[in-house]
């Protein structure tokens, strides 16, 4: 039995196929279609493919296994955990992933919006060939009335979903989400391998350039730091709260290798789509920004035979991957109303989420104000979390955290000493680095982008 108090009657996984198609459902999303092919073509291709999949092993997987063993231990969601496990400042850690949660999920929901308006352009009038012309369709569907729209339809949907519960909403409906995700990327991965422009494609993709490494590596190492946190879920709460509905039999390192090695898979196999349709179409990779990946992928459907129907598939698979991973940054706010404050989950879902939808209208009003929210939460808060939660792990009840491990794998001293020290020296040190690399970034983006449209 865990070391923890109910207050309320709280839900479980009803199996555990369910657990881990809803982690690898919450990894698998906006983060892995819609962010890693920009950062890949901002930060030099092959090179930080190569570095972010470095992260993912030595940093992403063990900092998932501390979210795991902090969940389940307590049966609470972040803010909960945290004051239970904690004395002093430290018991106040969690609020750190409920803002995260709340702040991504605020400009997620708007850029899940544009994938299902990006959907319907497809079917309806095709996209649009010409860079120019595509970049205006891109501005009227990313600001504006048309944004809020979309952004509210979305967050609908995930309200709906997990007002629901655990079983009846969340589970059910990863169990469709994920797999789907996963049958049409990969379809899609075989439709880009015959395309003409594949093979330099694959060149760009994976064939790292180490004198890019070592020429760009105060910009690579903070961006492939907070993609690998992004993509996998950590430092915004949502696996410390999915864990929390496990049983103790469950072995965490074994579903953690499954999660990250799903998550990994599916960025990678975007990777395989993404490029070879922009080379073919002669589009450049390298343009940076958020929006970007509409721009250039609309342009490049619009120069394809049948792109209305490719491009249309393709974007729809990302608003399903979205919606995967919105329900699990949801849930993490729910969950604190409902273990703390003892609300019931519907009046909760509805609360938080209307509370999300007012949040995410700057950025569904203007681009710079969702690169405003978005470089904080990436750059800055979710390494910060997982930071924290390392050092509380690794320092503080790290046999604590060894115990709860080794329920339902057995003896693991050695190999439990290793992740104490992994998650104490290397992670530590590589989090910081980046935590520091990532802030002055980001003020360089307020002084370069956000100060000057505010003057403007």
């Amino acid at each position: 039995m865990n070391n923890s108090v109910d207050t309320v009657s709280r839900d479980a996984w009803a199996t555990r196929a369910g657990f881990i198609l809803a982690a690898v459902g919450s990894a698998v999303g906006l983060g892995n279609i819609w962010r890693f092919p920009f950062q890949v073509g901002q930060e030099g291709g092959a090179a930080f493919l190569l570095i972010y999949l470095l992260f993912v092993a030595a940093i992403g997987f063990p900092a998932m296994l501390v979210e795991f063993v902090i969940g389940r231990y307590t049966n609470r969601n972040p803010v909960g955990a945290l004051a239970q496990l904690g004395r002093g400042l430290w018991g106040y850690v969690g609020w750190v992933f409920i803002a995260t949660g709340f702040i991504i999920l605020s400009y997620y929901s708007v850029v899940a919006g544009w994938t299902i308006r990006y959907t319907i352009i497809g079917l309806q009038d095709g996209y649009l060939a010409d860079g120019a012309a595509a970049e205006s369709q891109f501005l009227d569907v990313a600001s504006g009335l048309d944004a809020i729209f979309f952004h509210a339809v979305f967050m609908a949907v995930v309200i709906a979903i997990v007002a629901l519960g655990i079983k009846r909403g969340i589970e059910l409906a990863v169990k469709l989400l994920v797999p789907a995700i996963i049958v049409i990327s990969l379809g899609m991965a075989l439709y880009a391998f015959t395309l003409a422009g594949a093979s330099d494609a694959y060149s760009y993709y994976l064939s790292p350039d180490f004198g890019v490494i070592a020429s760009n590596w105060t910009s690579i190492l903070p961006a492939a730091a907070g993609q690998a946190f992004f993509t996998l879920s950590l430092g915004m709460g949502a696996m410390i709260t999915y864990a929390s509905y496990l049983e103790e039999d469950r072995n965490l390192a074994e579903d953690g290798a499954i999660i990250v090695g799903f998550d990994t898979a599916i960025a990678f196999v975007t990777g395989l789509i993404v490029f070879p349709i922009l080379f073919t179409a002669g589009v450049d990779p390298a343009d940076p920004g958020p929006g970007a990946i509409f721009v250039s992928l609309a342009a490049a459907f619009g120069d394809l035979t049948l792109g209305w129907l490719i491009g249309a598939v393709f974007f729809a698979t990302v608003a399903i991957a979205a919606l995967s991973s919105a329900i699990s940054l949801l849930e993490v706010v729910v969950s604190y109303l409902i273990d703390e404050h003892d609300i019931d989950r519907v009046t909760a879902t509805l609360a938080i989420g209307g509370g999300l939808f007012v949040l995410g209208l700057p950025s569904a009003w203007d681009l710079v104000l969702l690169d405003l929210f978005d470089g904080f939460a990436d750059q800055i808060l979710l390494v910060l979390g997982g930071l924290l939660l390392a050092l509380f792990v690794g320092w503080k009840i790290p046999d604590l955290a060894v115990g709860e491990l080794k329920k339902g794998i057995g003896p693991i001293d050695s190999w439990g000493t290793l992740w104490v020290w992994l998650i104490r020296v290397p992670v530590v040190i590589v989090l910081v680095i980046s935590l520091a690399l990532g802030i002055l970034g980001y003020v360089e983006f307020l002084q370069d982008d956000f100060i000057p449209w505010l003057e403007g």
